[in-house]
């Protein structure tokens, strides 16, 4: 019985950590759209998940690890609201061409993702941000070959809701 008391209170401890973490949800506009989700570890850390349809012609995936600003440069100007920068490192992967007229002349795509951003997070609930999410790794369509694609598509203007 003390078993289980003890997995219940670590259980309930764990999401009560989980929870009071801050959050954010919204939309990242660039090379098509990406649907994110934020979830911060303290004020240093987040990670940040998202699900992306590039060039509105497939659908892919990118997680990344976040560091807020990092080597302890915060962003000077904070005046009402906040500045935050932060740097990142992941995994990407996903398709794309699913829409084209020619048959099988979709790809797919796997490799490392990166992010680097500066945002804004006003005195209510709102941040926006200015985005660059590259990807490089591989991709095959009928051969594998080299994503070099993917650090080009990566820039974008984010709006989330904090909560």
């Amino acid at each position: 019985m003390k078993k289980l008391l003890l997995i219940a209170f670590m259980a309930v401890m764990g999401v009560a950590a989980a929870v009071a973490q801050p959050r954010a949800i919204g939309v990242n506009l660039g090379y098509g759209v990406d649907l994110s989700y934020q979830h911060g570890f303290g004020d240093a850390n987040m990670l940040d998940v998202s699900v992306n349809i590039p060039a509105f012609n497939g659908i892919g995936a990118k997680v990344t690890y976040d560091w807020v600003n990092p080597f302890g440069t915060a962003v000077p100007w904070n005046n009402k609201g906040e500045w935050n920068w932060y740097l990142g490192v992941g995994a990407s992967g996903g398709m794309y061409g699913l829409l084209d007229s020619v048959k099988d002349n979709g790809a797919w795509y796997v490799g490392a993702a990166g992010h680097v951003g500066i945002e804004y997070q006003f005195w209510f609930p709102l941040q926006l941000s200015l985005d660059w999410r590259p990807t490089i790794g591989v991709v095959g369509a009928g051969g594998i070959g080299f994503n070099t694609a993917g650090l080009y598509d990566g820039i974008s203007l984010g709006v989330r809701y904090l909560f």
